[in-house]
């Protein structure tokens, strides 16, 4: 099964590439182009950040327009509910374009699938790379959130209170901050 996946991301990434896939518009863009889903995670939202692409090594030189179209494939797949297949595509992306515009929403949707697969590991390596790897974009408080989220499940009280106290700390204002507060008082 894995195997079939990946031939099928092959397949589309060998399509892209010729140029036979057709453009990503607004009607099959997440949100009309927003690189976001409305309402698709607890404390989404925010735009994202606009980060200047640039080649990096390993990865390929930066095509804004090509980037979009792996993107906008590899979200395709989640609202598919397609977990194993979009999981895959958006790893397959943040290879081939670590420095992407798109690079820093992709980590964040990738912890978001693995966390839809149950996979709590997997989830919060995902989301903690968001603030690691992409320390100003916009995903940063509300990838945070969810790590607190992960730590929880996992059973780490300890570090989930130091986690969305950092959120309230770090990002007032935002959703994430207002959930990450929510939480505290809770606990």
């Amino acid at each position: 099964m894995k195997q079939e996946n990946l031939e099928r991301y092959q397949d589309l990434d060998r399509r892209i590439g010729s140029g036979v896939a057709p453009a990503a518009t607004p009607e099959n863009s997440p949100a009309g182009g927003d690189l976001n889903a409305p309402g698709a995670a607890a404390g989404a939202g925010a735009a994202a950040g606009a980060t200047a692409p640039a080649p990096a090594s390993g990865g390929e030189p930066a095509d804004p327009a090509k980037e979009k179209l792996y993107y906008d494939a590899a979200f395709d797949l989640i609202k598919a509910k397609d977990f194993d297949k979009a999981s895959q595509a958006f790893g397959a992306f943040l290879r081939k374009y670590p420095n992407s515009q798109y690079a820093g929403n992709a980590q964040y949707w990738l912890g978001e699938v693995n966390l839809a697969k149950g996979d709590l590991q997997g989830a919060g390596q995902a989301f903690a790379k968001v603030s690691q790897l992409y320390p100003k974009h916009a995903k940063v408080p509300d990838s945070l959130y969810k790590l607190a989220d992960v730590e929880r499940r996992l059973g780490h009280t300890d570090k989930v209170k130091g986690i969305l106290q950092q959120v309230v700390a770090q990002f007032p204002g935002t959703s994430a901050a207002q959930l990450a507060q929510r939480d505290l008082q809770r606990m």
